[in-house]
């Protein structure tokens, strides 16, 4: 992997973080629906588009890409439906293989993982939740995409292991 794709999948990461923070703070902590969420971004993008174009139109500035022209490919549109019925499926696939009981293994590993989903819905909001994991989500995509974290796992391996860096250098 290239440092230019560390960089953009940390970009990624922080910009995930941003939105799921703002997310959370609307719908949480201010206590409102998801629709007034979605009505609020829609218009704080109609209003930013507005201006820039009344900034641009002052400035005699033409604008490149009509982003009303923008169309996504047929192989595109199908890759990403492909990709979400085979989701779909396999999810499906799962819960019929642990709703009929036949593994056993299966069945309570899905027993046990919504029993905890439901004392944890319990104690804590859904929101509160989501949150909890994306934010734990982004921090395993920094971390498995930084430089410093990537040189100073092996030299962590090779002390437990029992072997020091001098060892290996001989």
């Amino acid at each position: 992997m290239m440092e230019g794709e560390g960089r953009s999948e940390a970009g990624k990461a922080l910009g995930l973080l941003i939105c799921g923070t703002l997310v959370y703070y609307h719908c949480a902590y201010r206590n409102s629906s998801i629709l007034s969420l979605f009505s609020d971004v829609l218009i704080v993008l109609l209003c930013s588009l507005a201006i820039l174009g009344l900034l641009f139109r002052q400035m005699n500035i033409s604008v490149p890409v009509d982003p009303l022209e923008w169309q996504i490919s047929q192989d595109a549109a199908n890759s990403i439906f492909a990709w979400l019925a085979n989701t779909v499926g396999a999810a499906e696939s799962v819960l019929r293989v642990a709703a009929t009981g036949h593994d056993k293994r299966l069945f309570f590993g899905v027993v046990v993982c919504l029993y905890m989903l439901s004392a944890i819905g319990r104690l804590v909001s859904g929101a509160t939740v989501a949150y909890a994991g994306l934010c734990l989500f982004c921090l395993y995509m920094l971390a498995e995409n930084s430089q410093s974290i990537r040189t100073c796992v092996p030299q962590l391996q090779r002390q437990r292991n029992g072997t020091s860096v001098e060892d290996d250098n001989m």
